[in-house]
């Protein structure tokens, strides 16, 4: 049996996106990235919604290698770039391509990664079922897939990663009307500012 996971790279004052859509304000460094790597061996299959997903699935095509090159990515991007070889890149993108992927979307014809499948609606006992079956861990992405999960009780962990900006409005990593227990489970302090809080759900409140 694995746990639904929740993880996200927020400003201080909560929010995953600025009210512009930016988020460039909260791409990681080398420490954090190794960091986050770390924390996704254990995940065996990742849920997105559609949004979501369309940024991760750049990580499909990116070279799992460290055939040496020039290239890196533009200031402020998030996603990965063919060229940019850096050992945390290919760690992730090894770790990506080698899980499932789930994506919740009405909209989407069909995936563009492999194995990965399209769900058109959020299912709470189909999530409860693939936890309960899955050998790794289930991460679930995005705060509003993230939303619906923790309000049906779905999650078991969140890991924050708490970034020294403030962006003043945007869309909030968690979601509102939603009152729960956290259990602290661990904190980390990172050379740059950022601050990792890994807590267990331990019930509604």
């Amino acid at each position: 049996m694995g746990r639904l996971i929740y993880s996200a790279i927020t400003s201080l004052d909560g929010y995953v996106v600025d009210a512009e859509g930016r988020f460039d304000w909260a791409v990681p460094d080398e420490e954090v990235h190794a960091f986050v790597n770390d924390l996704e061996r254990t995940i065996g299959t990742y849920l997105y919604g559609r949004r979501l997903y369309e940024v991760m699935a750049a990580w499909e095509t990116m070279p799992t290698d460290a055939r040496p090159t020039d290239a890196r990515p533009a200031d402020g991007d998030r996603r990965p770039t063919g060229g940019d070889r850096r050992p945390v890149m290919l760690d992730y993108a090894r770790i990506w391509q080698a899980a499932d992927k789930v994506v919740y979307s009405t909209t989407l014809d069909g995936p563009s990664t492999s194995r990965t499948r399209i769900e058109r609606r959020f299912d709470p006992d189909a999530i409860r079922r693939l936890v309960a079956s899955a050998e790794g861990d289930v991460s679930i992405g995005g705060p509003t897939l993230a939303g619906h999960a923790i309000r049906a009780g779905l999650v078991d962990e969140c890991h924050l990663f708490l970034t020294p900006v403030v962006v003043g409005a945007g869309v909030r990593a968690l979601p509102e009307g939603v009152r729960v227990r956290l259990e602290l489970l661990g904190q980390h302090r990172f050379a740059g500012g950022v601050v990792h809080l890994h807590h267990r759900v331990t019930g509604a409140r």
